[in-house]
Parts: C-alpha cells; structure tokens; sequence
C-alpha cells in the first residue's frame, strides 16, 4: 500500500477511535470537562508514526468533531466574539495541538519515554489553552470574574491532571509494547519476551497496574472539583473512598504478581523440558 494512503487510512480510523473514546467517558465533571479512556492517545500516535504534519490535520480534525459534540456549550456565549474563543481556544488549539504529540521521536530514542514525554506535553498545552479560555471567556458565566485566572488554573486541573496522568502511562505502556515504527505496529520482542519469558507474563502484569492506577485516579480526581463551585477543593479528599482505592491497589498489584509468578514458573518448567 501506498505510504500516504496507509497513513490518511490509519489517520482516519485513530481519529475515529478518539472519538469513540472521548463520548466514553470515565467521569463528566459538573461543570465541564471530563475524564476519558486516554482519548487523545490516537491522535498522539498518529503524530508518531507518520509525523507532526498529519498529525497537527489529525488533531484540527478531531477537534471538529468535538465541537460538533459540544455544541450546546456555544449556547451558553452571547456574543460572537466569545462564541469564536470558545471555538478557537477550547476546540480548534486545544485538540488541534494534541498532534505535536510525536515531536520527540527522533531525539528520545526510547519509543515509550519519547511517547510519554509527548503526551505530557501536549496535556501541558491543551491545559493552558482551557486555562486561557476560562479566564477570558468564561469569566462572569461559569467562573467568576474576580481572580478568573486562579480559579480556572484549579478548575481546568480537576479534570486535565487526571487525564494527563491516564494518558502518559497509558502511552508509555503501549510504546513498551508495540512497536509503531514498524509499516505495520508490531509487538516488540526486545522488550517484552526474553529468553523462555512468556508474553502473557510480561504484559498482563503491567496492564493489570496501569488499570488499578487508573481506576485510583479516577475515585480520587472525581471528589476534587467542587460541585457547588467547580473549583479544586483539596477539603473533598476526605469524600474519596479509601478503602475502595485500597482494595483496588492491593487487587491489581497481587493479580500482577500472581500473574508473573505463575507465568514465571511455566516459563522455568517450559525451560527444564527443553
């Protein structure tokens, strides 16, 4: 197949992937904003295979779409210059920069910390631009005008730290994983099987982490982000349930041990017979 026609096909289908990802979301936060299964992912690995370029027209895309998801939130502006704003700084910059997310690929030559250190970054823009708009067009609707700037620095962080945390391991894993350098992604051998090492027993463990530190986030992020006010309010901490985020913790690091214990073994026994 042809290089271009590979890479607008698998644009396409990621961009189609974010999306189905963004409407699932693992929290709606009361006043704007949510919590996603890592939604900007797709389009980061987009950037990484085939470049910043299509990667940049993925996002502008993908931020589109969104707009079209949300447009009720126009309805909420009565001018047209802050209906612009919105759309500009909350849409089109927003999800149009989440393409840079490959720019490390050539000078981080670990393919997972070079997608990690991606995804942290974008996050980190794709935040100041909520930040931005908060204070700017939303001051007086959903933020209150006198220190705009401060309560949409800690109204805009409920929702993006967690996000920015799911979508960094969630990216750090699968480029420990797969090999999206290759025409075609390919499981990394190196790196996951060595020796008589069994496959299962290598990802499953960490998936199984990953999965658990996703869930905690999610149980304590969900009770920061004040429901009368939206604001980030550190006092809810003691709303978050504990003992869920212990048992959860303490279930997926015993599966994960229990998983590369048992794989272990069969790996040693596998050994021994050969």
């Amino acid at each position: 197949m042809n290089p271009k026609t590979r890479a607008l096909n698998e644009s396409a289908i990621l961009i189609a992937l974010a999306t189905i990802l963004s409407v699932l979301k693992i929290v709606d936060l009361p006043y704007g904003g949510s919590i996603t299964f890592a939604s900007m992912l797709p389009i980061i690995i987009i950037s990484y295979r085939h470049g910043v370029g299509y990667g940049l027209i993925s996002g502008l895309v993908y931020g589109v779409l969104q707009q079209l998801l949300g447009l009720k939130t126009l309805s909420y502006v009565s001018t047209w210059q802050s209906i612009v704003a919105v759309i500009v700084l909350d849409y089109v910059l927003a999800f149009t920069i989440i393409g840079l997310g490959g720019i490390f690929r050539k000078s981080v030559k670990n393919q997972s910390a070079s997608l990690a250190l991606g995804s942290f970054a974008v996050c980190i823009i794709r935040y100041v631009c909520h930040v931005l708009s908060g204070a700017t067009v939303w001051a007086g609707i959903s933020i209150p005008t006198k220190a705009a700037l401060i309560y949409s620095v800690g109204y805009n962080a409920t929702y993006m730290i967690p996000e920015t945390i799911i979508v960094v391991l969630a990216a750090a894993y699968l480029g420990s994983a797969l090999d999206f350098k290759s025409e075609t992604p390919v499981r990394i051998k190196s790196e996951i099987t060595s020796g008589n090492g069994s496959v299962i027993g290598k990802i499953v463990p960490g998936l199984l982490i990953v999965v658990g530190l996703i869930a905690d986030i999610v149980l304590i992020f969900s009770k920061l982000q004040n429901a009368e006010t939206g604001e980030f309010d550190f006092s809810q901490l003691a709303d978050v349930n504990w003992l869920t985020v212990a048992i959860i913790s303490c279930v997926a690091v015993a599966s994960a041990l229990f998983v590369w214990m048992r794989m272990g073994k069969k790996s040693d026994a596998s050994s021994k017979t050969n």
